[in-house]
């Protein structure tokens, strides 16, 4: 496993993180607590230890699953979770106010049974909140010592300068990967000119990126909402990720990995990528991601992959 300090903290995290939004249970299909719990030991016996969840995840499902795997393995991971998006039934609600942000930090502390979060993030601009007001509140918390460090996440440029006015932040998690670069045209050279850190999620597109999809799939489980979130599963979409997918599996036959390997790998070997956050329902899953920190592909099939993706993103209809 590769190790990177995310942004000019002493956070020193795996170049793989584990994203759990599929432990909330509520948009992945369905998935058995344990195995998560499983999962989660595993990419920590893998060398990954940042583990990002996030109350909206089950609406506090994913945090209680995360907290009762590190129960006796806190000092070896890294906590990152958010504020200011919250479930109301299948709606995700978008609130920043000073008391919703207090309430949520003291939620997640309890669901994830620690003292204090290493990152907390802002999951989603709040159009409604002045983010001043936001700002205030979560320094009073980061004094009280509810929390390390303060990022954000899927925050444009303007708004990254804005907040940065205002208080430290020391990184972003933006959606990134083969079928989706668009943060490549600015906030990337932004992140990178103020040494902050990026950590990608998505990584997978939801999971087409695996490969292992014969025919497009049909998410009918009330429980699985991830073709409204990745759009790539569309009818209109399917057939133009298919050149890459076929790169993805040829280029993963000659270095006897898999594909969705080689899309992490291309995706932690970008610039500004600190790491990129994948989700595993198993131990077996949990342990391949982890190792696709451990190979090194080639620059021709960096140059390949990424002509690939800019090919097929330019006939995406998204």
């Amino acid at each position: 496993m590769k190790y990177r300090y995310l942004g000019n903290s002493n956070l020193k995290i795996s170049a793989v993180g584990l994203g759990t939004w599929a432990y909330g249970n509520d948009t992945f299909g369905k998935v058995d607590d344990q195995q998560s719990i499983h999962a989660i030991r595993a990419a920590v016996d893998s060398g990954i230890n940042l583990v990002d969840t996030a109350p909206a995840y089950g609406d506090g499902h994913a945090e209680e699953v995360v907290g009762k795997a590190i129960a006796e393995i806190r000092d070896k991971v890294i906590i990152a979770t958010k504020c200011g998006t919250h479930r109301d039934g299948p709606k995700y609600i978008r609130d920043l106010s000073p008391k919703r942000i207090r309430k949520d930090i003291e939620d997640s502390l309890r669901r994830l049974n620690i003292e204090q979060i290493d990152l907390y993030q802002i999951h989603w601009p709040d159009p409604d909140t002045p983010l001043e007001e936001s700002v205030e509140e979560l320094l009073k918390l980061k004094k009280e010592g509810k929390f390390k460090y303060l990022g954000v996440c899927n925050f444009e440029v303007e708004l990254m300068e804005q907040i940065s006015e205002m208080t430290d932040i020391i990184s972003l998690q933006p959606q990134y990967s083969l079928l989706k670069r668009d943060i490549e045209a600015k906030i990337l050279a932004y992140l990178i000119e103020n040494n902050l850190g990026a950590l990608s999620y998505g990584t997978l597109g939801g999971g087409i990126l695996s490969g292992k999809y014969k025919e497009r799939p049909q998410f009918d489980d009330e429980k699985d909402n991830r073709a409204g979130f990745y759009p790539f599963f569309k009818k209109e979409n399917w057939p133009q990720t298919q050149s890459l997918i076929s790169l993805l599996k040829e280029i993963a036959e000659d270095h006897n990995q898999t594909p969705a390997q080689i899309a992490i790998n291309w995706s932690i070997n970008r610039p500004g990528i600190t790491t990129a956050l994948v989700g595993a329902k198993n131990k077996k899953q949990a342990r391949e991601n982890a190792a696709a920190a451990d190979f090194e592909l080639s620059e021709s099939e960096m140059i390949a992959l990424t002509h690939e993706s800019d090919k097929v993103i330019k006939n995406l209809n998204i």
